[in-house]
């Protein structure tokens, strides 16, 4: 669900002519659930206009970090700057969007209500109802009640709220998974389809074989970031020729590392 003022654009564009910067900074993330810590020291750069996947065993921190970024998990110390403002600034409320991993939608509504009813409170047009349930292949049943649907009708009905106002930041968690491999296949093809389009999109999964469809790989362990680079880049890191054997070998050099007291 969406998380546009003139002023955090602008921050975010930089001199006209300009690369786009980054559309998410994370520096020295510390984050804590009562004393445990979960991130810890995490920073990254998220680019505009990409397909970004995290990627990691479930625990890694993944969903924490992602909490984070849209500014509804408590920090302890740390920066976030999302499209050049710090995270959960009420200017970004209609410029991110966040999908959990629990389909997030009124079950005695139908899809269309849903819809009408979420774009109401964002104030985006009327017809980005329409839009977004065509965008989500959700036309055959945008008159069905949202709880006689499967779970993964339900998650494209949060995916299609999520797309209400066109955000230029949607961080997905996990959206694909449950999904038969047909479904998983449509909605990267949607996912392609909005970065080509301008959005930037943050998508963890704990799935290796979804990391070819990323621009960009932020691989995660232990609340630690063991690779930060594009599909090719850790490959030839790893000399490893497919992402669950590298993640595999970084976790073997993590692992020797701690053991000898050596960086990572």
């Amino acid at each position: 669900m969406n998380n546009s003022d003139a002023s955090g654009s602008k921050a975010h564009a930089g001199p006209p002519g300009a690369a786009p910067g980054p559309a998410i900074v994370v520096e020295d993330l510390h984050v804590r659930r009562a004393k445990t810590p979960v991130l810890q020291g995490l920073s990254l750069e998220v680019p505009s206009g990409r397909i970004v996947g995290l990627l990691g065993p479930s625990g890694s921190g993944k969903t924490t970090l992602m909490r984070s970024i849209v500014g509804v998990q408590v920090v302890q110390s740390g920066r976030i700057d999302v499209l050049g403002l710090p995270a959960g600034s009420p200017p970004l409320r209609k410029r991110v969007a966040y999908v959990t991993q629990q389909a997030s939608v009124y079950d005695d509504l139908t899809v269309r209500q849903n819809l009408t009813y979420f774009r109401r409170v964002l104030g985006a047009p009327a017809s980005d109802v329409d839009r977004v349930v065509g965008r989500t292949d959700l036309t055959s049943v945008a008159d069905r009640l949202a709880g006689s649907l499967s779970g993964g009708q339900r998650g494209r009905v949060s995916l299609a709220a999520a797309l209400l106002g066109s955000p230029e930041v949607l961080v997905l968690d996990e959206p694909t998974v449950g999904l038969d491999p047909v479904l998983r296949v449509e909605l990267w093809a949607l996912f392609r389809s909005l970065a080509d389009e301008g959005a930037t999109l943050l998508v963890s999964s704990h799935v290796m074989d979804e990391a070819k469809r990323c621009d960009r790989l932020l691989l995660m362990r232990d609340g630690a970031l063991l690779a930060d680079d594009t599909v090719a880049g850790v490959l030839a890191t790893t000399s490893t020729l497919d992402v669950e054997d590298a993640f595999l070998r970084l976790i073997q050099r993590s692992d020797a590392a701690r053991a000898t007291g050596a960086p990572a």
